[in-house]
């Protein structure tokens, strides 16, 4: 095993594959280390091609399931399809002051195996807003910085959509959209009629590929809604349909599985990081491997828990904790709230195929000349779909039978995602007591949302009913079905980018300002939240960073 490279990268999800790849194709030797076991593209997707009657439980959880994933039970990734994708929240634990749904995928790919594939770019004002409200810290970088890396990670990994020339959500280098129904596209001509074109609706923009890409060996979208069981035609962005075959091919990167990085080694006179230690995950022995600059792309909290268990004979705290923010300002996407109902008519019509992606209707709120008694905003995701199954009690045998493969009535729903702000007492930390199965401290959340998004959310449900009935939609219904963070999957901060390393972890560059060949280009280096999915971000800081960092080694900075 050799144990020396130009570069490490810790994690191979979507930030950890995108870095794999840009440092290995720019000459450097790379080692990728993953804490969790190999999955092998297309080999591995055991359930990909599988029916739900093929599952002994038809994909549904079970009692044992349920006693064995306390964390996991709490929403819908628990179940039989995908049981084998995410973490043992037994094996690795954590501690919740506060209620805080943490779900991991501790493999080769990582979340992008599991993602929802949602892309969208942020805009100018997300980028402003800290500054200009007085929030947390301004961020390092504008719009303007990162928009042309939007557009060379967008034109690799491949993300379909429509061009709609709207300043609170850019358009990006757009494969061929994917088509809205009938419904979908009448309730969008009524929504901009009905709201004198303040309001859009237009397909979710997603990174599924509606065309081939032959030299990745993809092939487009097949319509079937499978995405997370694994795609074998690599039809959506995933670490091993795309980022990790373009850093295989360079012949420059090497990857090491079950290897758990516990802490990055640093030299505290040179002032830089000279490796990592990692734990065999089989085997518990102890290595060390050395390189120029590492990458700490293992997601939000896992980045930020190697740091916090770095350098802790300098810093107490851990490596970039001098500014006192390291594991502070959690930030997730609330959701779970909208509205839904009925749409008369459209009986002539069905749908064929399953669509991987619903509607998208971007913030309108706290922009422009709108003000509410909240900052930020939101945006919508949903769609419209026709059931099957006609419910008549009295019906037996035959008609019974038949009667399940009648098209049901038209039906419409769209939930809220919303910002959240980065409060400094949102905390992760390390417990030194409590460990996990390979004797390592766990984390211990303290994350909660305020009144700013209490707020938000009441206009998250009534904006929604109100857009519904005002398009036409019948029996409409507003919800909410309860938010505890983390459920979002979209956990962000506790390692922020910064103009000050007083008060930042990261500098514009993404690089630790105590060890400057650290960079962290994951959700842990987020300054605040945007209310758009974020992992387009992430490709895009971690591609900018790389760019910066092989530079700077050839000018020898690093």
């Amino acid at each position: 095993m050799d144990n020396v490279y130009d570069a490490i990268v810790i994690g191979s999800g979507i930030a950890g594959g995108w870095a794999a790849k840009e440092l290995a194709e720019k000459g450097l030797k790379v080692l990728m280390l993953e804490r969790g076991r190999n999955i092998e593209h297309v080999k591995d997707y055991v359930n990909a091609n599988k029916d739900p009657w093929m599952f002994e439980y038809r994909g549904q959880r079970t009692r044992e399931m349920i006693e064995t994933h306390p964390v996991l039970k709490r929403d819908y990734p628990l179940n039989e399809k995908v049981l084998d994708m995410w973490c043992n929240d037994l094996e690795s634990p954590y501690i919740e002051d506060k209620r805080f749904d943490w779900y991991r995928g501790y493999h080769l790919g990582g979340r992008s195996l599991l993602w929802g594939r949602q892309s969208y770019r942020w805009n100018k004002w997300d980028f402003e807003a800290n500054a200009k409200e007085g929030i947390a810290v301004d961020w390092p970088i504008r719009y303007d910085d990162l928009a042309p890396w939007y557009s060379y990670v967008e034109k690799f990994a491949g993300i379909q959509g429509s061009y709609e020339g709207l300043d609170v959500l850019p358009d990006s280098e757009f494969l061929p959209a994917m088509e809205m129904n009938i419904v979908e596209k009448d309730i969008a001509n009524n929504l901009k009629k009905k709201f004198n074109g303040s309001r859009h609706m237009f397909i979710g923009r997603s990174a599924n590929i509606t065309q081939p890409k032959p030299e990745q060996n993809r092939v487009n979208c097949q319509y079937r809604n499978k995405c997370w069981l694994g795609c074998p035609y690599g039809a959506y962005f995933s670490t091993q349909s795309s980022t990790l075959p373009a850093a295989k091919a360079t012949g420059n990167l090497s990857i090491e599985v079950n290897k758990i990085v516990t802490r990055i080694l640093y030299d505290k006179d040179k002032k830089k990081a000279t490796g990592v230690e990692v734990l065999d995950a089989i085997n518990n022995q102890t290595y060390e491997f050395k390189s120029k600059i590492v990458f700490v792309c293992a997601s939000a909290f896992n980045s930020t828990w190697v740091l916090m268990n770095s350098a802790t004979d300098i810093w107490p705290d851990g490596l970039g904790s001098a500014s006192g923010q390291l594991g502070h300002n959690v930030m997730d996407h609330h959701f779970r709230c909208g509205a839904g109902g009925t749409v008369e008519g459209y009986e002539e019509y069905i749908e064929y195929g399953s669509r991987p992606t619903g509607i998208y209707i971007p913030r309108f709120r706290n922009v422009y000349n709108d003000k509410r008694n909240y900052l930020r905003g939101f945006g919508y995701q949903g769609g419209a779909g026709r059931g099957r199954g006609v419910e008549v009690a009295e019906l037996l045998g035959k008609e019974f039978k038949e009667a399940k493969f009648q098209p049901n009535k038209w039906y419409i729903g769209i939930t809220g995602f919303g910002e959240m702000l980065p409060y400094h007492e949102n905390t992760i930390k390390l417990d030194k007591e409590k460990k996990d199965k390979w004797g390592l401290p766990v984390l211990r959340m303290d994350v909660e949302m305020k009144e700013n998004e209490h707020n938000m959310r009441k206009d998250m449900m009534a904006d929604a009913k109100e857009m519904l009935e005002a398009t036409g939609v019948k029996d409409v219904y507003d919800y909410d079905w309860g938010y505890a963070p983390g459920m979002g999957i979209h956990e962000m901060g506790t390692a922020r980018m910064g103009r000050d390393p007083k008060t930042s972890v990261l500098n514009g560059n993404n690089q630790v300002w105590e060890a400057t060949n650290v960079f962290v280009t994951d959700g842990a280096c987020m300054t605040s939240a945007s209310c758009v999915n974020p992992s387009l971000t992430y490709m895009a800081l971690t591609a900018r960073a790389a760019d910066f960092a092989v530079k700077e080694l050839k000018k020898m900075n690093l």
